[in-house]
């Protein structure tokens, strides 16, 4: 899966709206700040996660953005699919909708599972959890394998970073 800048970045502003409560909208300029975001870019990807239902805005002087709803309910899936679209596609299209023949007939299947492996950590991470600290089981019992940290594009000569 490769994570586009846009999605870094969407995540990580409603992380810091996450992290900020339940107090006072805060202003574009300090949620750039607070993650290094060009602020150009954020303002494009606070208009998509408005759109979607997941921040609102807030105009005047005591103006800026918070959470549409509870961080709990809001999950990094939700964010990403906000900005990005589905989280997972062959060729721009759903896996369910690609066929293969010969050799590569069950390739399909490896896509659908792709896409369910992907689903499993990121539809169960909520921004709650990401603010917190306390990310899901599922979550901590990957990041603890120690062959999760190592990039095997070093170790088999692929192209993985």
């Amino acid at each position: 899966m490769r994570v586009s800048a846009k999605t870094d970045y969407a995540v990580r502003a409603v992380a810091e709206l996450a992290a900020s409560g339940d107090e006072r909208p805060l202003k574009a300029e300090r949620i750039a700040d607070g993650q290094a975001i060009p602020i150009k870019f954020l303002e494009t990807i606070l208009l998509e996660l408005k759109h979607a239902g997941i921040v609102r805005s807030q105009r005047g002087q005591d103006g800026g953005y918070t959470l549409a709803r509870p961080a709990a309910e809001i999950s990094i899936a939700d964010v990403i699919r906000a900005v990005d679209g589905p989280l997972a596609n062959v060729r721009g299209d759903r896996p369910e909708n690609v066929s293969y023949q010969g050799p590569a007939i069950r390739l399909t299947d490896v896509w659908i599972a792709v896409r369910a492996a992907l689903r499993d950590v990121l539809e169960t991470t909520t921004l709650a959890d990401l603010v917190s600290g306390e990310l899901p089981t599922a979550v901590t019992e990957l990041t603890g394998r120690p062959d999760a940290w190592v990039s095997l594009g070093r170790i088999r000569g692929s192209r993985e970073p």
